[in-house]
């Protein structure tokens, strides 16, 4: 998808381009997971915040549709009751955002991302994955953050369908990186050779993303 194909650039967009430009909420410390839960600048909340680039595109499980291509050997093609029918997992774990916040203990259901490479085989070339999303968005990912034991992509959230403000009818899980790399209403995963990256990534903010090393932005 082109940039001109692209929504409009919200306010919050304008304000998240000026945080990456400003370094915004960079505390220069150091945390670990083994050490403590909650990673440097960041708060709890027991809240789930909404943010998006402005548009919600209304998909249905009806019509949803996953497509999966690019350096694989076997490219899929599901319905959503064809990826329902994939193993399921149940996955715990905490949600950490670059805008500061984070949530404990989100209870998640869906396709684990290792076997979704059983699935599709990644050629031996391949090194990174994009994620395409329903409103325009894509974030990029490391093949191997990608297949993390806890990634997944979700369907429900606490026993409950995942809701479309919150990225139904899938979404992507990456718990150890910021969750803007969590990309709402997938509709596409292109495995490619060479990195290429995404909406945020171009705008300013980290090529990975991790918490615990403070990756906000490009430079970090």
């Amino acid at each position: 998808m082109t940039d001109d194909e692209l929504p409009p650039e919200s306010k919050l967009t304008r304000t998240k381009e000026k945080w990456a430009r400003e370094g915004r909420f960079l505390t220069g410390k150091i945390s670990r997971p083994e050490d403590q839960r909650l990673p440097p600048g960041q708060h709890l909340t027991k809240d789930w915040p909404v943010l998006d680039l402005g548009v919600v595109p209304p998909v249905s499980r009806e019509r949803w549709r996953l497509d999966v291509y690019g350096a694989v050997e076997n490219p899929v093609f599901w319905t959503f009751a064809e990826f329902t029918a994939q193993p399921q997992a149940h996955v715990t774990s905490d949600i950490h955002c670059v805008t500061t916040w984070s949530r404990y203990d989100n209870q998640w259901k869906g396709l684990a991302t290792r076997e979704l490479l059983t699935a599709c085989q990644p050629r031996d070339d391949a090194r990174f994955v994009v994620l395409h999303s329903y409103d325009g968005y894509t974030t990029n990912l490391a093949l191997e953050d990608f297949a993390a034991e806890d990634a997944l992509l979700a369907h429900s959230w606490s026993g409950q369908p995942l809701s479309e403000e919150h990225g139904g009818p899938v979404r992507l899980v990456v718990p150890h990186l910021y969750f803007w790399k969590s990309a709402k209403w997938l509709q596409a995963i292109e495995f490619l050779t060479e990195d290429a990256p995404g909406y945020w990534e171009v705008r300013g903010y980290h090529n990975r993303g991790d918490p615990w090393a403070e990756q906000r932005y490009s430079g970090d």
